[in-house]
């Protein structure tokens, strides 16, 4: 589904390690030695010295820097320059109403026409991921900017890319493959950590007595970022980073003991619920779980609701920071949500993707970083990371409401007056 062409953007605002811990897209991929592009490229004008910090809700303001860079790049050129293929409509609301809209905006402000650039949706299919991976490289696109739905479609990708010269962004998910791959993303371990620490917080902070921990990962069969999320949780609360740990296992904080951990297969929130309703009813001991984005946690807390659970007894946790998970976080039924500014990570890919076209060498302080597939250390591909921020009541205000990810009124409406006053939400 093209939105190149839709119609007006919604007002920008959505949150720099060295280093992650991607998981691989296979086990079987090649050793990367990713490069920038071409030297042979045409000489391009000065690449502006941006680094991963300097990407604020101005996006207008930033990406106008690049404007002769593009020029440059582009030579006039009408055709198609750049293509985005983003995952789905539904295991997150950001890839229509954020990453779509804010990709576009950083194109249009660095002087790209509407048929220069073109932005996809693969609809959760593969084969049209794939497909529309075909249609830009054949319409003359020399970079594509993707993030996989899957493994195997982001190595497939990569492989036609490879084999056509064309140089390809991992976007938000790591894809271990071809000669000239980048990763733009935010610090996904580090996401992870910032989970585990907000969880054992909320142990302490609601009182959880011997807490029994019930883990609900996301699609760590789709997503190698699930794996990277799991193993930053599993490190802070368990003490192991490994993307499962095994019941009983001890926590570090709050005498914590593991009871399970599954996953969501392809980060179904549906069938996530229908897991952990299974695992609760089996054992309804639980009385603290981790869950991995809010889509999950609100499968959860919708079951604990259900089963009569009262607000600030048992944590569950997430990220993307969404209005419905925001609300949640006010009415005491979860911790916080890891708030991952998209604005931030769309002007990154933009900002890489131009610089890639233009056959220059991205600066030191924008290529920040290097993600190692875990499977195989000798893999690995250079990295822009972003860092995120954890949200919970006391900072909710200054971080998502400010930037206008959330808007206070789409919060309150959820939360209720009463919840947003009490945390100073206006």
């Amino acid at each position: 589904m093209a939105v190149a062409g839709v119609a007006a953007l919604m007002a920008a605002g959505c949150s720099s390690s060295t280093s992650t811990s991607s998981a691989p897209a296979t086990s079987s991929a090649p050793a990367s030695s990713s490069a920038p592009a071409s030297s042979s490229a045409p000489a391009a004008a000065g690449v502006p010295n941006v680094s991963v910090s300097d990407f604020s809700v101005d996006i207008a303001g930033t990406m106008s820097k690049f404007k002769d860079l593009a020029t440059s790049a582009t030579k006039g050129a009408s055709s198609l320059q750049i293509g985005v293929i983003l995952p789905d409509t539904t295991s997150s609301t950001r890839w229509v109403d954020f990453d779509a809209p804010y990709i576009k905006q950083a194109f249009t402000a660095a002087g790209f026409s509407s048929s220069q650039f073109r932005i996809d949706n693969a609809q959760g299919s593969d084969t049209t991921e794939l497909s529309d991976a075909t249609a830009d490289i054949n319409l003359g696109a020399k970079v594509l900017i993707m993030c996989p739905l899957d493994g195997p479609t982001g190595v497939a990708i990569a492989k036609l890319a490879s084999q056509k010269g064309v140089t390809l962004i991992s976007y938000d998910r790591a894809t271990f493959e071809g000669s000239k791959t980048y990763y733009v993303s935010f610090d996904n371990e580090k996401v992870g950590e910032l989970i585990g620490t907000g969880f054992n917080q909320c142990l302490a902070d609601w009182k959880v007595a011997s807490p029994k921990v019930y883990v609900l990962n996301g699609g760590q069969d789709t997503d190698p970022n699930a794996i990277s999320f799991a193993t930053g949780y599993n490190k802070v609360v368990f003490g192991q980073a490994a993307k499962t740990v095994a019941a009983g296992a001890k926590g570090t904080a709050g005498g914590a003991t593991l009871v399970a951990e599954n996953f969501a297969p392809g980060w179904d929130n549906t069938k996530g619920g229908t897991i952990f309703q299974q695992a609760y009813t089996a054992t309804p001991s639980i009385n603290a779980t981790i869950e991995a984005n809010d889509g999950l946690a609100n499968a959860v807390i919708t079951d604990l609701k259900t089963a009569g659970v009262k607000a600030n007894t048992v944590p569950t946790t997430g990220q993307d920071a969404t209005a419905q998970g925001m609300a949640w976080v006010l009415q005491g039924y979860q911790c916080g949500s890891v708030y991952k500014a998209v604005y931030k990570e769309a002007q990154d890919a933009v900002a890489l993707s131009i610089i890639l076209l233009a056959g220059q060498t991205p600066p030191a302080a924008l290529l920040n970083g290097t993600t190692v597939d875990p499977a195989n250390s000798s893999i690995t591909e250079p990295a822009s990371l972003i860092t995120p921020v954890w949200v919970n009541k006391t900072n909710m205000e200054s971080t998502v409401v400010k930037d206008g990810f959330d808007t206070a009124s789409a919060i309150c409406a959820i939360a209720g007056a009463s919840a947003c006053s009490a945390a100073g939400i206006k």
